[in-house]
């Protein structure tokens, strides 16, 4: 069929129909018919011009794919870059056999050089067959949009390159079925005369292929996972997690997709209010008096593309431009301290808005990022705990603490960025002044207090997105999360060591800043470690580990609880928030003191020089192991300060500046810190697997 040159709707093609392949495979087959023709000899031949070949359980690749894109709700199922009113002929593979026998039946009276095309007559558009798909897989209509060619071949080259980068485990080893080729291909239309077959043979096709749909679609239904490979496409990886029930993939399917339908219209008001955001973006220049031009062009330029994915993201098939839109609230959070905002307006401005435009991005549900079995099945507290470390309670004392940070970080940025005349600091005279502009701080290419309030924002914003079960459905956001605590919660103790080491001063508000960075870890660990549990499970299980780091998954055992309750008396509240997976054994509480008090050894003792830096450094690093120590999860992190003892028993002999009293204050402590170090102390909650090593 594909050798004729391609006609329009109501003007069948015959075999008398001009020949015009436009690619290979039409080629090959022309090619081999001129073959035939040259060399029969004396022996008589047909040439079948057959359509496109289904049955009921395999389907030719487009129509596989396009099944597929459907069933999955894929943003490819929805668009087409071709003339929807134009299609393809079918013919079924029962009637496909009963031509050819009646050819072979009826050869003596057929002519010597016969050509004869075999499809249905009856060619079914494009979008009628996006329709009958969209009401037979999911029970509704299917609106299909017509997009540019050129945009189309653009995306189609770039996956083309992408494949060789993009992880299997991601695209399932599947290359992209979409070629550059195809797409100009997408407004031909095939509509056949089979009159001669019929004159010829006695044959016409029994089957339709709109009447052949439902049990395609049944088939599909039943068993999504044998269909799938029947038709040589990697199946979707939430289907190989739920392959011990196949009936019950359509029937979550089904559940995904009502639930994300009713979040998204749920939450259209969040992206109406990133559209107002948009365009205050635009206006705020002239409104606030941008006094230059790299701040003007970045609100303006923003606040367009603000506008642009805001207006796509009212489509719930357009996931992907909120993530776009949240990428544009990032720039804004930074861009004030790239161009070094002249005025504390146009700082409050951009970082306002951008960690707005991010919240009604992506803190909103539905997440976009969450696979279909990670939305529907799957336990809320891990197998072996007693709770959810993702639950709210787990999570207030953090993004608390990361105000507290956000306040003092953002008070010294304006300082450094000159929109005030001085910090205050209420123990160290001008420490404050001295640590912010000191040599250390004039090392990065922008306000490192800035940098600092950025992170602190990004903290409450990671803090805030998913449930009590995204230690599985978004396992890339606890660890995004807990490096945004941990590293940089020890890149902010380097600066604190540094301070009285390198400046020769304190700071008051980082001290008070980098307490708060501190305190956040112990209330961390607990979901870290629940994710690593998820995902070291799905490993073991054969799944994709990256799949599932990426989108989530489900996972056997544990139990699923009644949301967040707040109604409960306050105190019970706060117990939670203060006490879940985290206790203050009085061994880990002592250590802490101790660390401080060798952090204050040139007040206490008058040490100097080499060895009150030592002490410093190693009573910061003391405070930090203890207080880490404090989450249940992270109870063997204790012993990290047997180490730290006996660096301080040694460090007197090492280093010079310490009096004799010191030393032996050092040596005592180092003794007595070991000590302390010994008791595990209490542990309350079970940790599944992870209990084996609290010891």
């Amino acid at each position: 069929m594909l050798v004729h040159a391609a006609t329009e709707p109501g003007m069948p093609i015959n075999e008398t129909s001009p020949l015009a392949p436009r690619w290979a495979y039409p080629q090959s087959k022309l090619e081999t018919e001129s073959v035939i023709a040259h060399a029969h000899g004396a022996i008589p031949y047909v040439l079948l011009r057959i359509a496109g070949v289904y049955t009921g359980a395999v389907q030719p690749p487009t129509l596989a794919h396009q099944i597929s894109w459907i069933y999955e709700r894929q943003l490819k199922g929805r668009v087409f870059p071709g003339e929807t009113s134009h299609g393809q002929s079918f013919v079924h593979i029962d009637d496909l056999v009963d031509a050819v026998v009646r050819t072979i039946d009826r050869r003596d009276g057929l002519p010597p050089d016969l050509k004869l095309l075999l499809g249905e007559p009856t060619t079914v558009s494009y979008a009628a067959l996006q329709n009958r798909l969209g009401t037979l897989i999911h029970g509704e209509q299917w609106e299909t949009e017509t997009v540019p060619k050129s945009l189309v071949k653009l995306g189609a080259r770039l996956q083309g390159k992408l494949e060789a980068v993009v992880p299997d485990a991601i695209d399932r080893g599947e290359k992209p079925f979409v070629k550059p080729f195809m797409v100009e291909l997408a407004d031909d239309h095939y509509e056949l005369d089979i009159s001669r077959a019929q004159e010829l043979l006695g044959w016409a096709p029994r089957h339709a292929l709109r009447e052949e749909l439902p049990a395609i679609v049944a088939a599909l239904k039943a068993d999504p996972l044998a269909w799938y490979r029947a038709n040589r496409i990697p199946a979707p990886e939430w289907l190989e997690t739920i392959t011990e029930h196949p009936a019950a993939a359509h029937a979550l399917l089904e559940k995904y997709e009502r639930s994300v339908r009713l979040q998204h219209s749920q939450n259209l008001w969040a992206h109406f209010l990133n559209l107002g955001l948009g365009l205050w973006l635009i206006a705020s220049p002239s409104i606030l008096g941008y006094p230059d031009w790299p701040m003007t062009l970045s609100d303006l330029a923003s606040g367009v593309l603000v506008l642009l994915f805001s207006l796509l993201s009212l489509s719930r098939h357009m996931a992907w431009a909120r993530f776009a839109n949240a990428t544009v609230g990032l720039w804004l959070l930074c861009a004030p301290l790239v161009f070094w905002a002249p005025t504390a307006a146009g700082y409050l401005n951009g970082t306002l808005v951008g960690a707005l435009v991010i919240g009604f991005s992506v803190l909103v549900r539905p997440m976009p990022s969450v696979g279909v079995a990670a939305r529907t099945t799957g336990p809320d507290i891990p197998p072996g705990w007693r709770y959810s470390p993702s639950s709210w309670t787990q999570r207030v004392p953090i993004i608390a603490l990361a105000f507290v940070g956000l306040y003092i970080s953002r008070y010294l940025a304006a300082y450094q960025l000159g929109h005030t005349d001085a910090a205050w600091d209420p123990f160290f005279g001008d420490g404050t002044e001295r640590i912010i502009t000191s040599e250390v701080s004039k090392a990065w290419p922008v306000p490192d207090a800035g940098l600092g309030a950025l992170t602190y924002m990004l903290e409450i914003l990671t803090g805030i997105i998913g449930g009590r079960t995204r230690w599985r459905t978004m396992p890339w956001l606890v660890v995004l999360f807990g490096v945004m605590i941990i590293p940089l919660g020890a890149v902010s103790l380097f600066f604190i060591i540094i301070q009285p080491i390198v400046i020769g001063t304190w700071c008051s508000l980082c001290l008070i800043a980098a307490a708060a960075m501190l305190l956040q870890i112990p209330y961390s660990v607990d979901e870290l470690v629940a994710s690593g549990q998820f995902l070291l499970d799905r490993r073991r299980r054969g799944k994709s580990v990256l799949l599932a780091f990426l989108r989530g998954d489900t996972m056997e055992g544990g139990k699923r609880t009644p949301p967040d309750d707040f109604e409960r008396p306050a105190m019970a509240v706060v117990k939670d928030m203060l006490g879940g997976g985290v206790n203050v054994p009085w061994t880990l509480a002592a250590s802490a003191a101790l660390g401080i008090g060798l952090m204050c050894s040139r007040l206490i003792f008058g040490t100097d020089g080499a060895q009150a830096d030592s002490d410093h450094l190693l009573g910061a690093l003391i405070v930090t192991v203890s207080i880490t120590a404090m989450a249940e999860a992270a109870r063997p992190a204790r012993f990290i300060n047997v180490l730290l003892a006996v660096a301080l028993m040694f460090a007197p002999f090492m280093f010079d500046g310490g009096s004799g009293m010191a030393d032996l204050a050092g040596v005592a402590a180092g003794i007595l810190l070991v000590a302390l170090s010994v008791p595990r102390g209490r542990i309350d909650n079970p940790y599944g697997g992870w209990s084996k090593y609290l010891v």
